[in-house]
């Protein structure tokens, strides 16, 4: 059975068409390009006010593509459940990860996002009963090691960084909205949902608005034009782009692609702001990537 199920995802792999092998680089690349972009915009703006403009400008490219493409509105059932989407998923998750990110590097951060699916494995078990087998224990496991690495390396020496922290809590986060999303994805599309969590998380973020235009105004126009950057490029262009791989590949062979983006994290704040991770992150990093391999190959069981 697994020996099958293997062939499967390589024939899918196999099978991509450029399209899909282009919009799989555009969105690996774009989300990798986030962390350090976040940290260019840190520069001049507070976490969240890096937020709020960030997924303004999210919102507002998306809301043109909703009317050129006559996007419905969510009906109204659906609403609480779009609000705390929103709040998970984008004006709790980005305020979080902006914050940590003013002293964690871009990569380290982007390598204890990575274990978002360990969390989302973890939450599902006890939550909706998914079952794990031995190597998925065995892997959740090994990627709390490696987030341990992390958050004890980060500083330089064997002490707890709390911005590491609370970096691994934006990750639960945003694993919880993953999750969340299930009961919408069979009433809207995967663009849709993104669409309705971004604006809500935007609406959600509006209250730290209050001294955001001040900020513009006295704010270098490079880290305005990086927030810019954010909220078209990774936040719109990504989201778009993974939609589209999800409409086309199995759920499991697409989530295998997001195993580049810390690579792409790496690399991007290398040649934007030439941070170089320790042997510590990277390998913590290598650790927590390992474990999310093994849960989703052998680690869950058959429902």
């Amino acid at each position: 059975m697994a020996a099958n199920s293997t062939s499967r995802a390589f024939a899918a792999r196999s099978a991509l068409s450029p399209r899909t092998l282009a919009a799989v680089l555009v969105t690996v690349s774009t989300w990798g390009s986030a962390f350090a972009g976040i940290r260019a915009g840190l520069t001049a703006y507070t976490p969240a006010h890096l937020a709020l403009l960030r997924y303004l400008i999210a919102s507002l490219a998306l809301a043109v593509y909703a009317l050129v493409t006559h996007m419905p509105l969510p009906a109204r059932r659906d609403l609480p459940r779009v609000a705390l989407l929103g709040f998970l998923g984008i004006a709790f998750y980005n305020l979080a990860l902006n914050f940590g990110e003013e002293t964690v590097a871009s990569g380290t951060a982007s390598l204890i996002i990575a274990s978002v699916p360990i969390w989302m494995a973890l939450l599902g078990s006890l939550l909706f009963r998914e079952r794990l087998r031995l190597p998925g224990w065995l892997g959740i496991a090994l990627s709390f090691a490696g987030v341990a690495v992390i958050a004890l390396g980060n500083q330089g020496g064997l002490k707890v960084d709390p911005r590491a922290v609370v970096i691994l809590i934006a990750a639960i986060s945003s694993s919880l909205y993953s999750l969340g999303q299930k009961p919408l994805l069979t009433r809207y599309g995967a663009l849709q949902c993104t669409a309705y969590a971004i604006w809500a998380g935007a609406i959600l973020l509006l209250p730290f608005g209050l001294r955001l235009p001040a900020a513009v105004s006295t704010a270098p126009l490079g880290a305005t034009g990086a927030i810019s950057y954010l909220g078209i490029v990774p936040g719109a262009l990504g989201y778009c782009t993974w939609a589209y791989i999800l409409a086309r590949v199995p759920a499991a062979t697409a989530g295998s692609f997001l195993y580049l983006v810390p690579a792409f994290a790496m690399l991007i704040a290398w040649l934007w702001l030439g941070e170089v991770p320790t042997l510590l992150s990277l390998g913590g990093g290598l650790l927590v990537l390992a474990g999310v391999i093994v849960v989703n190959s052998w680690g869950r069981g058959q429902r």
